[in-house]
Parts: structure tokens; sequence; C-alpha cells
């Protein structure tokens, strides 16, 4: 690792990722302390991150270019991993989403495969560049992501479902596909949900998110337990909160989660709005130093890149707020760098290895 890639780097976004996960760790500690397993879990988080972060720097060490010339073999592994999850997966909480490792880790291919997703569908999309505006190929690109999103959809996973079909928009628009096609995508989506839950295909808890969401206290104890005791964490906080380690919702052990999706309820409390403004704010400084490098990559395939990965962080950030505080049903999405998970805090390292390498072009393009 020389001098000049070292320069070559976007650290500003780099140490906000790092900044974040050093937030996270202390937020996954408040969430785990009360039931004595604090220290665990955030000594599996840092393991996770340091893993991720050699990976992002190996990543980024690497022409973006690289990778294009992997296409097939990401397809056919995203697809391999996730078909091998359906048959010999761990089951949790009824949902079969992850491979056990040694060491009491575990690896879930569906967040892996948002990134495989972005990485095969940025190169396919960078092949076809001229076709880009035809409805025939708008369909192709949904036939393309759809088999991993069936397989991920069967796990049952709605909400990394939902994250690979936003990617894609995200992509496709940025690609220069006529908005005419992605509307009567979105309209045929919606008709597509009304017919999956008619049919039975959805799940009973599935339904009851998002009716919860329209009307959380006709279920309060049920499938409205998470978002009332959700607004009264965020609410309670008030301007400062009420200090580390002391939210009483986090203490009392009102909120199940805690430490992986609902972990803004633990920064809402202990720290108030002005702890969720900071936290946000870096959010914020840290897309649009992602959403850059959109602007400035040279190649189709690199700008693809780009957008998908900027699509994953937002949309994450975006869900995953917007449920804690009511306004979004709850769909099972966590907080980039902050929400307890190896696999997905890897996930996002990696990510950010990638736009490292974008970021590096311009260098390669000056000298």
């Amino acid at each position: 690792m020389n001098r000049r890639f070292l320069r070559e780097l976007d650290w500003a976004s780099i140490l906000l990722a790092l900044a974040l996960c050093a937030w996270g760790l202390v937020m996954i500690y408040s969430a785990r302390r009360a039931q004595g397993d604090g220290l665990f879990f955030v000594r599996k988080q840092a393991i996770a991150m340091g893993i991720g972060i050699v990976a992002m720097f190996l990543v980024a060490s690497r022409p973006i270019q690289t990778w294009q010339r992997w296409t097939r073999w990401f397809y056919a592994l995203n697809i391999g991993l996730l078909v091998y999850v359906d048959f010999f997966g761990k089951t949790t909480k009824g949902a079969q989403r992850w491979i056990p490792l040694p060491g009491g880790f575990n690896l879930q291919p569906s967040e892996m495969a948002k990134l495989f997703v972005i990485l095969t569908l940025a190169a396919w999309l960078a092949s076809r560049e001229e076709q880009i505006r035809s409805p025939q190929l708008v369909l192709k690109s949904l036939a393309y992501i759809g088999v991993p999103v069936l397989l991920i959809f069967k796990q049952p996973d709605l909400g990394t479902s939902l994250v690979v079909m936003a990617i894609w928009f995200g992509m496709m628009m940025l690609a220069g596909a006529n908005l005419k096609h992605l509307g009567i995508v979105l309209l045929a989506g919606l008709v597509a949900f009304i017919a999956l839950w008619h049919t039975g295909v959805l799940e009973e808890y599935q339904k009851n998110r998002l009716i919860a969401f329209l009307d959380p206290q006709r279920d309060p104890r049920g499938s409205g337990y998470h978002i009332l005791q959700a607004r009264i964490a965020v609410g309670s906080g008030q301007v400062f909160g009420k200090g580390l380690f002391h939210g009483t919702q986090n203490v009392l052990l009102f909120i199940p989660e805690q430490h992986t999706d609902f972990i803004f309820t633990v920064v809402a409390e202990e720290t108030g709005f002005a702890g969720s403004i900071v936290l946000l704010s870096a959010y914020a400084l840290l897309l649009w130093r992602l959403s850059r490098l959109i602007l400035q990559a040279h190649r189709l395939y690199s700008r693809l890149i780009a957008a998908g990965i900027t699509t994953f962080f937002a949309y994450h950030i975006i869900v995953n707020t917007g449920m804690v505080i009511g306004i979004l049903p709850v769909v099972g999405v966590w907080l980039p760098f902050v929400s307890f998970g190896g696999t997905a805090v890897i996930t996002c390292f990696i990510a950010l290895g990638l736009m490292q390498a974008i970021h590096r072009q311009q260098y390669e393009v000056m000298f």
C-alpha cells in the first residue's frame, strides 16, 4: 500500500464510515448492555468491521474495470449462494437466510446479493448502452435481476427484495432508460403486490406489518408493538436525550431487535434530537461524497456502479429511519455501518471500496 494509492483515496467518505462504525459500536453495546452480552456483540461487530476494512482497501487497490471481467462468475456465485441457503441455510425466527460459519459467525447471502446485482447489472447495461431506451431492454433487465429477487423473496425477505428493486430503479434511471417505461413497471409492480396480497403469497406477518403501519393501535401488543414502542423511545429522547446507557425503553427491553433494525431508537432516546441530527448529517455528507462520484466517473460501467451503491446506501438510511419514526412500514432494513450485522457491515465496506476504486480513476486519467 504505497503513498500514491493512499493519496488517491477519498478519505472524507472513509473517515465518515469509520466514525459511523465507532458510534455504532457504542449504540450496539448500549442496546445489549441490559441483557449482559454487550461486549460479546461489540467484539463480533468489531471483527466484522476489521474484515470489511481490509476488504475495502483490497477492492480499492484494483481498477474498477477488473470486476467487469468477472460478471458471469459473480452472477453464478450470487445464484449459487442463494440456492444453497434455500436448501441448507440456518433458520431463525421463521426465515432461512444464513449459512453457518466456524466461530459462531453467519454468512447472509441476501446481503451480498445487493453488491452482486450492482456489479452484474452495471456490466450488463454498459454492454447494451445503445438499446437502453427500448422497452424490451427494460423487460430484459427485470428478467436479469428477477432470479435473485425471487430467491431472496422466498426466504422470506421482503425488505432485501425491495432494496434490490430500488437499486435496479436507480441504475436504470442513471443509464437513461425511458421514464415512461419505468413508470409502467412501477404500476405493474403495484398490481403484482395487490395480487400477491390476495393470493396468499405474502406471509401473514408481512401483511400484519403493513396493516400495523396504517393503524398500530389496532394490535398494540402484536404487529403494532414495534411501531408504538419505537415512537415512545424517539419522542422521550427530547432534545439532548436521556444520556448514554440510560434509555428506559432500551434498558427495560421494550423494543425487540434494538441492536439491529431498530438501533436508531437507541440513538434518539439516549442522545435526543441533537444526536439524531448529528447522525443524519453524517449520512447526508456520506451520500453527498458518494453521489459526486456518479458525475466524476469516466465510463458508463463506473457511473452505474456508483449509482447503484449510492442508491443502496440512500434506500437503507431513508427506509430505516422512516420505519423507526413511523412514516414508513417496518420491512426489516438495517442502518448502514451502525446496526449490528457482520455480513451487512462487510458489504458496506466492500461497496465503499468500489467507490474508492472509481474515485481513483480520475488520477489514472490525469497521469
